[in-house]
């Protein structure tokens, strides 16, 4: 009785997919958030050597937590059902949360380290303990409660870095997150009750390839705001609008070269996998390096919007042509994903990059920007004359191929 009390939370077998408006709602929290680590990564447009890399390192420590926050929740609300009062309890909380990390965000390694911590783990160990007692007795409580208890190894390192000395809170947050991925990676293992890996999970998968296209979107959105909200408020000349149209430009062919072919057919592949949780763990990885390198290409829109003709500084070429060749990377694992083969376009386009990155360290900003869009038309048109004549292919997945029924019993 009390299984079946704790089944009505899951999702039904015929569930739209789609996310919901409380989830687009939620999505809001992250935008902030978003904003918020751009506007980290731009604090280290002047750095060069080990203060960039241990700034960079830093920020993206905060991205990290954020991203753990929202696939979380995405997870949550691609198994069970998002119209019932409960869950959509555990995303209005959560979203709280993420706006708490997020306000807090770019002090979050100084003096508002604390609030930062006690939102993030107001998530980590309140919301899977609500979560397994909605469940009852259903078997799937057994989820949440590992993610407790994994939650309560890394606690103590969280509240250490919040609350401690200023020089021990990097190493010390490194370590507590590097537990709770490593939680993730593993599937919580217990004592007695073995691993639950996310790939074995029974979810919505067409549910998971929507929210994943979603925060690639309001990735590339912040951009679209980055260049707007940077352009608006410089003083107008030539150069800096020849850099605003070309940083439109350039985020324009990134959606382009997302979206064609295995980016089209992500939902699909997700709907046909046997085992899609574990086609969305893998995916998981790699939109979240798709996401980072948006955030760091907008980050060059604002080096070279503010500075088109300035002089050329090494540490810029980190975010100019670091964050779209990363995105092209990332990109081409995912075409192995959805096809079990890489993208030869996208090859070519990261091997140019890579090519002409010494000749940029003497160039003018505003050359390298548009060196970039130049190499991603490129990617693009040779996209569009590979795939000209020929009806858009099937997905062809090697991964999550197995049967569905090949799944744990606490799934």
């Amino acid at each position: 009785m009390a299984a079946g009390r704790g089944a009505e939370l899951l999702r039904p077998p015929r569930s739209s997919g789609r996310a919901t408006f409380l989830e687009l709602f939620f999505d809001l929290a992250f935008v902030v958030a978003l904003t918020r680590v751009s506007q980290r990564f731009a604090e280290l447009r002047d750095d060069t050597g080990w203060a960039l890399g241990t700034g960079f390192g830093r920020t993206l420590l905060l991205f990290l937590a954020l991203w753990l926050i929202w696939s979380h929740t995405v997870w949550i609300t691609s198994r069970y059902e998002p119209e019932r009062s409960i869950i959509q309890a555990v995303v209005v909380g959560t979203m709280f949360a993420g706006l708490v990390m997020a306000v807090t965000l770019p002090r979050a390694l100084e003096e508002r380290a604390l609030p930062f911590t006690v939102a993030y783990l107001m998530v980590m160990v309140v919301r899977p303990l609500v979560v397994a007692v909605a469940l009852r007795g259903h078997p799937r409580r057994l989820v949440p409660f590992r993610l407790v208890v994994w939650a309560l190894v890394s606690t103590p390192l969280w509240l250490a870095g919040a609350l401690g000395p200023d020089h021990l809170r990097l190493p010390l947050w490194v370590a507590a997150l590097a537990v709770d991925y490593l939680a993730w990676a593993l599937g919580w293992p217990l004592p007695w009750l073995g691993v639950s890996r996310v790939g074995r999970w029974q979810i919505d998968g067409t549910h998971l390839a929507d929210r994943y296209q979603q925060m690639v979107l309001i990735a590339l959105g912040e951009s679209i705001l980055v260049v707007g909200t940077v352009f608006g408020g410089a003083d107008y000349s030539a150069g800096r609008a020849a850099a605003f149209s070309i940083a439109f430009v350039t985020s324009a062919l990134l959606w382009r070269i997302y979206f064609y072919r295995a980016g089209l057919l992500l939902t699909e592949t997700f709907g046909r996998a046997g085992m899609p949780g574990q086609l969305g763990a893998v995916s998981g990885w790699t939109h979240l390096v798709i996401v980072l390198s948006v955030l760091v290409t907008a980050v060059g829109y604002e080096l070279v919007i503010d500075h088109p003709y300035g002089q050329p500084r090494p540490g810029w070429l980190l975010f100019v042509v670091g964050g779209p060749t990363l995105f092209l990377v990332a990109r081409m694992r995912l075409e192995y994903e959805i096809f079990g083969q890489a993208s030869r376009p996208q090859i070519i386009g990261v091997v140019a990059l890579l090519l002409v990155t010494p000749v940029l360290t003497r160039w003018a900003p505003m050359a390298g920007l548009s060196v970039v869009a130049v190499v991603l038309a490129l990617v693009v048109l040779l996209g569009a004359l590979r795939g000209r004549g020929r009806s858009l292919e099937f997905s062809a997945s090697p991964i999550g191929r197995e049967a569905s029924g090949d799944r744990d019993s606490e799934a």
